[in-house]
Order: structure tokens, then C-alpha cells, then sequence
């Protein structure tokens, strides 16, 4: 036995022990504690972030033995960074934390509970792919079903004038562009131990610090649950990784997160800074998307959408960061701070007026351009 092992039981059973305390708040022995954290000091939100982060910190070792029991494994080949087998359905452990933390809260609205019907079917169609394989047209064909699903819910962006032609229809489909596109553009991402679980919880938490204080309450309690449950995954899927989270969970984050930035009311005066909020705190993987999508059919590596979808490459931020020469580690911290740069700049600009916002824009993009050197210097190096 290990040396720390004792210790680790004692955490175990010292988290289940929480777990059943915490199951128990809304009518049981402990409901005075909910009380306090609800009405005493309004902060019900600390209940869902640790009832999230419990269940993904006991449920991702099941998730692992259950992957290794089944053998779905991700085996390591000429593009893939690690050496060795490893579990990849960890995810499963986000996914059910963060959609038992959210119907335990009992806070629901029809934008919110259509957006976890359309994530659980994202999650569906990603843990089949991630066991046998789907062709991109299925897989797309269901993402769109998952995308008509949250719009059913009233989540649509209403960026575009009314009095354009066509305009419910242009609606529908930027919103069915952002939905997809973000999450592949988060699942594209996760090459890279740790780097999306760190990305979605800095990402949520930055939505929240805006949702919390504007009342927008349905939308906080869920992207505190997609916190709290991403830093439960974490020490997993840190280097070395003892389980990645699949397609399935990388999908179904980017799509939930994207819907949230739909749902999100971000300001109430400027209509620059209800767009570039999102954009800013997702601003990573946004430029991700779209760098590689402009390198690839440049460089004729892909000439249709389908294989669009279906390609595979080293040529992501974090490849091109680890081309230079920074170790894995150090590449995913570097990427997290990037986020939490431009994040913040979101979380600044909501009560600056139109100049302000300007600046900090400018400035947003500045870095994005710093990014843009060094992904063409990665590609420099790698050839």
C-alpha cells in the first residue's frame, strides 16, 4: 500500500460524508445550514459549486475503473501527446455532477431546462462516438437536433435587426453556427492534459462574477455547477493524466457554455459589450476555430466541410506553443491565463461607456495578435 493511500480513504469517505450532508439540506438534519447559505447571506451558490466539485472528485474513479473494465481507452498514436493507454470517459463524471447539482438546486427556467436537454443529447451522441466511432454527418445531423432543442427553449441570438429580411431565420441560423461551433471548437481544444477543464472552470467562473451580481440566477447556478465540476475533474486530467474526458464531455461543455452566452443578459446600455462579453471570455478557442480553420483550407490540407469535421491535425494554440518548446504543463498555464485576461477585460467593460469599451477591446485584440505570432512561430518550428 502506498503511503498516502490511508490518507486518500479518509478523504473519500470524509467527501461522501459531505456528499449525504449535503443531499440532505433542503429538509433533512442539516437543512439550518441551507438556510444560512440561501437567506442569511445569499449565497446559495457556494451549495451547488461544492455539491458539483464532491460528486465529479468521487465520481471520476468510477468513471476511470468502469473505462478500463469496458477497455475504452484512448490509445496513443503519431498525433496524440501521451504514450500510454488511458481511460476516456472521465467526462461522464462532469456531466452527471453538473446535471445533478442543477436539477438538485430545483431553479429552473425554460431557456435553462431546454439548454440541458440539448447538452444531455450532445453528451449522448459524444460518449457513442467516443465508443464506436459515428460518421461526421451523424454526428452533425444530431448536433443541429440538440441546436433546435435549446432554440425551442428561447435561447437565440438577437443580435440582428429585427427589420433585416429573413431576420428570425439569420437569427436561427448565427445561433446554430455558434452552438456547433463552439462546441467543437472546445473539443478541438482538448489535446492537452488539463487545458479544457481548466479553460470551461475559468470561463464559467468569469460568466458567473457578471451573472451573480445582475440577478440573473438561473444562468449562475449553472455555470457554477460547470465550475465546481471541472475542478473536481482536474487532479485527474492533470499530468500525467489518469483519464481524459472524451468527446463527449469536451463537447458537451463547449455547447453548454455557448448556450450560456446566449441565455446571458451581459448589459443593459451597450450593445458592443453584450457581444464582446462572450466573445471575450471565449476568445481563445473563438480564434482556435478560426486560425486553423483559415491555415488548413489555405493550405489545402482540407477542401470540403466534411473533412473539415473529420480532420485531425497537431497544428492548435497548445500544439504550436509546445513546437516553441514550453512542456505541457507550462503550455496549459500559459493558455489559462491568456483566458483569464480576456476574461476579466468582460468583466470590466460592462458598466464603462462606448470608449472605454473601445480600449479595452483594442487591447483584447493586441493579444489575440500576440497569439497569432505565436502559433505561425510553432508552425515555423515544426517544420
Amino acid at each position: 500500500m502506498h503511503s498516502n493511500e490511508p490518507w486518500r480513504k479518509a478523504y473519500y469517505i470524509l467527501l461522501v460524508i459531505l456528499l449525504v450532508m449535503l443531499l440532505q439540506l433542503k429538509g433533512g438534519t442539516w437543512a439550518w445550514a441551507f438556510n444560512i447559505l440561501d437567506k442569511t447571506w445569499n449565497i446559495r451558490w457556494v451549495y451547488v459549486l461544492l455539491l458539483s466539485f464532491i460528486m465529479a472528485q468521487l465520481l471520476t474513479p468510477l468513471a476511470i475503473r468502469l473505462a478500463w473494465y469496458f477497455n475504452i481507452l484512448d490509445y496513443p498514436n503519431e498525433r496524440k501527446l501521451h504514450g500510454s493507454p488511458v481511460p476516456r470517459i472521465g467526462g461522464l463524471a462532469i456531466f452527471v455532477s453538473v446535471l445533478a447539482a442543477t436539477v438538485r438546486n430545483y431553479q429552473f427556467s425554460s431557456e435553462l431546462t431546454w439548454l440541458i436537454v440539448g447538452g444531455s443529447i450532445i453528451y449522448a451522441l459524444g460518449f457513442i462516438d467516443d465508443i464506436h466511432p459515428l460518421t461526421s454527418t451523424l454526428r452533425l445531423s444530431v448536433q443541429l437536433v440538440a441546436c433546435l432543442a435549446v432554440i425551442k427553449g428561447g435561447i437565440l441570438i438577437t443580435v440582428i435587426p429585427y427589420f433585416w429580411p429573413f431576420s428570425h431565420f439569420l437569427r436561427i441560423a448565427v445561433t446554430v453556427v455558434w452552438l456547433i461551433g463552439m462546441a467543437n471548437a472546445i473539443n478541438f481544444l482538448d489535446g492537452i492534459d488539463g487545458l479544457v477543464s481548466g479553460m470551461i472552470a475559468i470561463s464559467a467562473l468569469l460568466f458567473f462574477a457578471i451573472a451573480w451580481p445582475t440577478r440573473q440566477s438561473y444562468l449562475a447556478y449553472l455555470v457554477i455547477a460547470m465550475a465546481g465540476a471541472c475542478i473536481g475533474f482536474l487532479p485527474y486530467n492533470w499530468k500525467p493524466a489518469k483519464t481524459f474526458m472524451g468527446d463527449a464531455s469536451a463537447t458537451f461543455l463547449g455547447f453548454m457554455i455557448a448556450g450560456t452566452a446566449v441565455m446571458g443578459s451581459w448589459t443593459y446600455k451597450n450593445a458592443m459589450v453584450a457581444v464582446a462579453t462572450p466573445l471575450l471570455i471565449l476568445g481563445i478557442p473563438i480564434f482556435d476555430m478560426i486560425y486553423t480553420t483559415v491555415s488548413r483550407f489555405k493550405n489545402h490540407q482540407v477542401r470540403t466541410f466534411r473533412e473539415w469535421l473529420e480532420y485531425t491535425g497537431r497544428d492548435h494554440f497548445h500544439h504550436r506553443l509546445i513546437n516553441i518548446k514550453l512542456s505541457e504543463q507550462h503550455t496549459v498555464l500559459f493558455i489559462w491565463m491568456l483566458n483569464l485576461c480576456l476574461g476579466l477585460g468582460a468583466v470590466v467593460i460592462r458598466d464603462t461607456n462606448t470608449m472605454h469599451s473601445i480600449l479595452v477591446l483594442t487591447q483584447s485584440v493586441m493579444i489575440l495578435l500576440i497569439i497569432a505570432v505565436l502559433m505561425i512561430s510553432g508552425r515555423q518550428v515544426s517544420r
